[in-house]
């Protein structure tokens, strides 16, 4: 059974900076993807950064500058270092990792969330 853990989340002052961290678990394989979402209060959650197998990121445009994600494959990891927080960077983070199968596609899985709440 393929587990995501997220930590890092807090509370945070406007310029300020966190790390967020996902370890994975379960599974030898390595994801194929693995991706930071976040859902502010009252929105939907929306894709904020993502990295593929092969080191390839993409950011939300909302993020870019501010956002770095990076991945430990030996691990599983990914991580979010996120810098110059905004109040509207407020936001449950969800880690995704998405793993290919041949015997059934491709499955997502998901983390639990980690609340990064920035405020003075």
């Amino acid at each position: 059974q393929v587990q995501l853990v997220e930590s890092g989340g807090g509370l945070v002052q406007p310029g300020g900076s966190l790390r967020l961290s996902c370890a994975a678990s379960g599974s030898a394989r390595t994801f194929d993807v693995m991706a930071w979402y976040r859902q502010p209060p009252g929105k939907q959650r929306d894709v904020v950064a993502t990295i593929t197998k092969g080191g390839m990121t993409d950011y939300a445009d909302s993020v870019k500058g501010r956002f770095t994600i990076s991945r430990d494959g030996a691990r599983n990891a990914v991580y979010l270092q996120i810098s110059s927080l905004k109040p509207e960077d407020t936001a449950v983070y969800y880690c995704y990792a998405r793993l290919w199968e041949l015997s059934v596609g491709y499955t997502n899985y998901w983390g639990q969330g980690t609340q990064v709440t920035v405020s003075s």
